[in-house]
């Protein structure tokens, strides 16, 4: 790997042993992946995956002190993965003890450590970081260090950015040391696609399913997906970034996806078009029957496959404001149609505090309060983690919560029948 005089002095220790050994890990990174070089990180903000504070991960909480105690922090500001608790959400008092005494042990320890390496806020805690309401939105073709995978493929196709599907801790390394190597998604070569997805359902795709599909076929590769504009449009208006925030963390979940390109909507497909498409490329065609047997291979792990739900949660990655408006709407509606004054599940839509603390704001906030439906910034995976809470019956439309997690995956319409009707 070529380095610059500045690098290779960083890396002999010019600005400190700790320093120099960040500067090696990034370098060590790089080697692994055959970069050519190091570039600069040109976002304002970092993102970081690592959020929770459990018990087991006292190497991190080693490391971290180690930077702290060298002075050695963030280049830049950045904002954090959800938190893993929330009193709102519902949770039994053995749930509670395993999350307070043998899980959680070390959040508050955490957040204080994040505070002083460069966290933006308090209340900088969402996997979607890219909401206007949190501030943390990257410019097209800016480089970002990054991690959340959600984050990432939303950074890559909706804004245009570039980032790597790095892994946790790496993230906050790049941004110390200011540098990322130069590979992958960074490139224009690795920003090409390798598959043609031709979409043929004759009705708007549910698109936490559609994603699924994509990612589950075309795994780590760029897909170029045809034929969704007709459904969502070409303009990246509050609705369709919406239907891209679901769609793209499930082709992360469900594959390995760090960057698609839609069909006259994405910046670099409205750019380029087809000039984007590698020769050779793969060919994948979805229709209507391709998203059904999708959807009826998913697994099914609760004990009891005919178990009555006994939690619903919806935002994973977090809604936005407008989402959290909508389905006020389509809950109290369907409320109302079914003769219902409270939804019959208890259901939990997650969003970022800041997007919370606009939708309160509205008057949104106290009708969907009237619902029964509890809004709250947690990260569901991290709830589900709890060993107890994996063995409840949990519904989301959420393709991410399925595949990491015990939760039985539905389309929003199932969700919404399923909350405030009682059906299946």
């Amino acid at each position: 790997m070529f380095l610059t005089d500045e690098q290779q002095r960083i890396l002999n220790g010019e600005k400190g042993e700790t320093m120099a050994k960040v500067m090696k890990t990034m370098v060590m990174y790089g080697d692994a992946f055959e970069a050519e070089k190091l570039v600069p990180i040109s976002s304002k903000y970092n993102h970081l995956v690592t959020s929770f504070g459990l018990k087991v991960m006292s190497p991190v909480y080693d490391l971290m002190q180690k930077l702290l105690d060298a002075e050695v922090v963030s280049g830049q500001k950045f904002s954090v993965d959800p938190r893993p608790l929330d009193k709102k959400v519902p949770a039994n008092f053995l749930q509670n003890f395993v999350f307070n005494k043998f899980m959680y042990t070390k959040q508050d320890f955490y957040e204080d450590q994040l505070e002083k390496l460069g966290l933006m806020d308090k209340d900088a805690f969402t996997c979607a970081c890219y909401m206007d309401e949190v501030g943390n939105k990257p410019e097209k073709g800016e480089i970002l260090s990054w991690a959340e995978s959600s984050a990432v493929v939303y950074a890559n196709s909706v804004l245009g950015a570039r980032c790597n599907r790095n892994s946790g801790i790496l993230d906050i390394m790049g941004s110390i040391v200011g540098y990322v190597p130069y590979f992958g998604l960074l490139t224009d070569e690795g920003r090409k696609a390798t598959w043609v997805i031709k979409i043929e359902t004759t009705k708007k795709p549910e698109a936490q399913l559609l994603g699924s599909a994509i990612g589950m076929k075309v795994m780590e590769d760029v897909p170029y997906v045809i034929g969704l504009d007709k459904w969502i449009g070409n303009e990246l208006n509050d609705e369709a970034c919406t239907y891209l925030k679901d769609f793209g963390a499930a082709t992360a979940s469900n594959g390995a996806v760090g960057l698609y390109h839609i069909e006259n909507l994405t910046p670099e497909a409205v750019e380029k078009g087809k000039d984007l498409i590698v020769e050779g490329a793969k060919e994948y065609v979805i229709d209507d029957a391709e998203l059904e047997r999708v959807k009826n291979n998913y697994p099914v792990v609760w004990k009891n496959p005919d178990a009555k739900p006994k939690l619903c949660f919806m935002g994973c990655p977090h809604m936005s404001l407008q989402q959290l408006k909508d389905w006020t709407d389509k809950v109290e509606a369907s409320l109302k149609e079914a003769g219902n004054k409270k939804v019959l599940i208890p259901t939990v839509f997650t969003a970022a505090p800041k997007v919370l603390e606009a939708f309160n704001k509205t008057d949104y906030a106290k009708r969907l309060e009237a619902t029964g439906v509890i809004t709250s910034y947690i990260c569901p995976l991290m709830y589900m983690n709890n060993p107890l809470c994996k063995k409840m019956p949990v519904i989301t439309s959420s393709n991410k919560l399925r595949t990491y997690t015990s939760a039985r995956y539905y389309t929003d319409d199932e969700i919404l029948n399923a909350i405030t009707k009682g059906g299946k």
